[in-house]
């Protein structure tokens, strides 16, 4: 069974562009869902619960799917391994042909390739937190692990070349707890919750 996918991101944008495109290419069943990106996509969740191997889902672009390209590989690597194949036609991206797999593998590579390079850079800013002598007494409530994180936080924060939410993204943990990081550390973050300006981080 050919199954398509249709989403939209808030209430008042149209489904027809791809409800359109997804019945011209002969899916025999379209499901809608008008839902954030940033939230949980309930519609998505009970197509995914019917797929069943031979069957081929089909969306009008990879972003109407997957949230990132981390997303994306996990949901396509777990179509392959249960027999279900995938198409997004604005992207060319078809997994029946060899072209399309050959793709879908270069995704893939990608994904690990950004996975390994922010492990590189996490280990970087340990080690420069390290080197400058920034390691001191273990704050109250913060374990080893995130003590180490906490001085990579403060290391990447007072280079000013990288906003909070950057530097969160580097560390694998949200804005809120760099900032608990910092302050936990003594750092002083201009009293709101904010990453350096802009002028900050060019001087």
């Amino acid at each position: 069974m050919v199954f398509g996918y249709a989403r939209v991101s808030t209430p008042d944008q149209q489904l027809h562009l791809q409800t359109d495109a997804l019945q011209a290419y002969g899916c025999t069943e379209v499901v809608q869902e008008k839902v954030s990106s940033g939230k949980e996509r309930p519609a998505l969740q009970r197509l995914l619960t019917h797929l069943r191997p031979g069957d081929t889902l089909v969306v009008w672009k990879l972003d109407r799917l997957g949230r990132s390209l981390k997303d994306l590989v996990t949901l396509v690597t777990g179509f392959q391994q249960q027999g279900v194949q995938f198409v997004s036609l604005q992207d060319h991206l078809d997994t029946t042909t060899a072209q399309g797999r050959l793709m879908f593998n270069l995704f893939a590579s990608l994904a690990e390739f950004e996975r390994d390079l922010i492990r590189e850079r996490t280990k970087a800013g340990l080690t420069a937190a390290r080197a400058r002598g920034r390691q001191g007494g273990r704050p109250k409530g913060l374990s080893k692990e995130a003590l180490s994180k906490a001085q990579a936080a403060k290391t990447l924060y007072l280079q000013q070349d990288k906003t909070v939410a950057e530097i969160g993204q580097l560390l694998g943990v949200g804005r809120a707890t760099i900032y608990r990081y910092l302050a936990h550390l003594g750092v002083p973050t201009g009293g709101a919750a904010q990453p350096p300006s802009t002028a900050q981080v060019a001087e």
